[in-house]
């Protein structure tokens, strides 16, 4: 008995050593960061800038644009705070218990209140919607950064990811991922490559929720039970409870704040991914916190808040609205000789005539009946686009440490984004891949981003009422990595990357052709190629006939879209949808070899990645 009380004693005081050494190092941190003597955070003074970056990346309205997007998210967050408060409380009953007559609604505002809340963040500045605002089709807000650095700067400034901002709308329409042997395909999950496969939840969105809180690029936070302890205090704290039943009085650790406070990638916890030291019971409570609240914000994001279904194509299939004669004509070279149909399904065949000898490839149009009256206009699957890299991206500038001892990107130009490839290998910038029998497709894999859904593509605050120059327009940025400016753009290289295409990385087409326009870069990855595109026959007004019919899949027709009157900008105006963007173009340095610990991973590329 003596000995087992002087085990239990030896094991308290460990522990209270390390609770008191990981205390000692974060305020160490924490004073070397913030230049303070007290090891406190002082909300009112930010740590120190980090910049890697040459003149010319981050754009020079940054800081005032960061501060605008901040005041339209504590707007719609106290709009939804309102709601959530004038709605009924609902009434549990039933078996199995139900949130009778309002429980829907009020999970819904619950989500759109956790999307808007900047207080989880270590700083309390970064908000889920700080880079998907709904004026966009809940995708970047900020034209500036969607014109040069493409990723968001998050909590730490200014940290960077690698891709651009995804639209929320119709996420939860994905399914979990999973391997199609017959087709030898995925289809499914959530980010662009794929790795929010929805394996626990059984929603990839809710799993894609997960994501960003702990991002050390987004919000940064070091530990998910960080999320459980700002819910603690927050004003919203009796509905989460109502709603989900769980009551928020974990035992934390007294430093529990200063651990939250601290971002995520920091020196100071070494490989530790749960610095916050819980009991085994109150870490599944906090578990169980975590899970409901990426639910809420999926049940937000699947609500007609957000997908509504709501555009001029949906009033079409519903005999309540016509198309324009280029909107019909776009239509049709939708879904006949554009071959966009066959990936941005919209619910009937594609019907371009077969090769020589067979036909005169493409010309033909699909006459059959709609087989969907809510198409999601998305395969669900993964493809490469043959992009090239794009070397205004934050994210290869990243490879020195910030204050907090922490490099994004250690590779520099060496990294290579190989997409869904990086993922099943459990790769650098990815998630550990949760189905080992996946891996062995990572080589055919390699390259693949995921085929997001084409509604809401255009979606523009009314100010702004185009993605196009010359405008009155909204800045966005297509495709994963952000290299193209306009839907312009998005349509030609679809229809002409393989006839014109150099040798040569992007800021260095050859004299007398214009990138973008006559001249297209070689990809970052050629592994994997999808050739059903780039070289359609599509003439210049057919092209823009498709950016037209594009423009009908903007939800707000039939009803209106909520929030988004929400954008207090500036619209851009003057230029040309076709080169819209050279005016930042840089040229790309001088290439180093794909990084070893991302292309010599096994099992190995098909081909080598320079």
């Amino acid at each position: 008995m003596r000995n087992r009380r002087l085990i239990a004693l030896l094991i308290a005081c460990v522990a209270v050593a390390a609770s008191l050494l990981i205390s000692t190092q974060l305020s160490s941190a924490k004073n070397e960061a913030a230049g303070k003597g007290n090891g406190k955070h002082d909300p009112d003074t930010p740590p120190p800038i980090y910049n890697p970056y040459p003149p010319g990346i981050l754009p020079s309205d940054l800081d005032s644009e960061i501060a605008r997007v901040i005041r339209e998210v504590d707007n719609v967050e106290a709009e939804a705070l309102a709601q959530l408060r004038a709605l009924p409380p609902p009434t549990l009953t039933g078996q199995p218990p139900i949130l009778a007559h309002t429980g829907q609604r009020a999970n819904v505002l619950l989500g759109k209140v956790l999307n808007f809340d900047k207080n989880m963040s270590p700083f309390a500045t970064r908000a889920f919607a700080f880079c998907h605002m709904p004026y966009v089709g809940f995708s970047g807000p900020i034209p500036s950064v969607n014109l040069t650095m493409v990723a968001y700067p998050g909590s730490v400034r200014f940290r960077a990811g690698k891709r651009t901002a995804q639209r929320y709308t119709y996420a939860p329409e994905f399914p979990v991922l999973n391997h199609n042997d017959t087709q030898a395909a995925f289809f499914g999950g959530n980010f662009w490559d794929s790795r929010a496969t929805g394996y626990l939840l059984g929603s990839p969105d809710a799993h894609q929720a997960q994501g960003p809180p702990v991002d050390t690029q987004e919000h940064a936070l070091p530990d998910t039970a960080c999320i459980a302890f700002r819910l603690e205090s927050a004003s919203y704290k009796s509905f989460f409870e109502t709603i989900w039943g769980d009551e928020l009085d974990i035992k934390f650790p007294h430093d529990t704040e200063e651990i939250c406070e601290t971002p995520g990638g920091a020196s100071v916890f070494g490989t530790d991914t749960m610095p916050i030291k819980l009991s085994p019971s109150d870490r599944a409570r906090a578990n169980d916190v975590y899970d409901h609240w990426a639910q809420s914000l999926d049940q937000y994001e699947a609500s007609p808040d957000v997908s509504a279904y709501s555009s001029k194509f949906d009033a079409f299939l519903a005999n309540a609205a016509t198309l324009t004669a280029d909107e019909m004509a776009g239509y049709k070279l939708f879904r006949g000789k554009a071959n966009c149909n066959s990936c941005h399904l919209d619910g009937r065949s594609t019907a371009p005539t077969p090769p020589p000898p067979y036909g005169e490839l493409p010309n033909s149009e699909d006459t059959g009946a709609e087989a969907s009256t809510r198409p999601t206009f998305t395969c669900f699957g993964s493809s490469n686009l043959g992009l090239p890299l794009n070397p205004r991206d934050a994210i290869f500038y990243q490879n020195k440490p910030d204050s907090f001892g922490f490099t994004a990107n250690p590779f520099g130009f060496g990294f290579r984004d190989l997409g869904l490839g990086t993922f099943l290998r459990s790769g650098p910038g990815s998630w550990p891949n949760p189905n080992d029998t996946w891996t062995p497709f990572a080589p055919t894999s390699d390259g693949q981003m995921q085929t997001s859904t084409a509604r809401n593509v255009a979606m523009t605050p009314p100010q702004c009422p185009t993605t196009e120059a010359p405008g009155p327009y909204f800045q966005k940025e297509f495709f994963h990595n952000g290299y193209i400016k306009s839907l312009k753009q998005l349509v030609h290289f679809y229809n002409t990357r393989d006839v014109y295409p150099f040798d040569v990385t992007s800021g260095h087409c050859p004299s007398g052709t214009i990138e973008k326009v006559n001249c297209w870069p070689r990809p970052e990855v050629k592994n994997n190629e999808d050739m059903t595109i780039g070289k359609l026959g599509l003439s210049e007004t057919e092209e823009n006939q498709i950016v037209a019919f594009l423009q009908t899949l903007t939800d707000g027709f039939t009803t209106p879209y909520p929030d988004i009157n929400k954008f207090t900008g500036v619209c851009a105006r003057g230029g040309s949808a076709a080169t819209q963007g050279n005016e930042v173009l840089i040229p790309t340095p001088p290439l180093p070899p794909c990084a070893s610990a991302i292309c010599d991973v096994a099992p190995l590329p098909t081909m080598p990645i320079p």
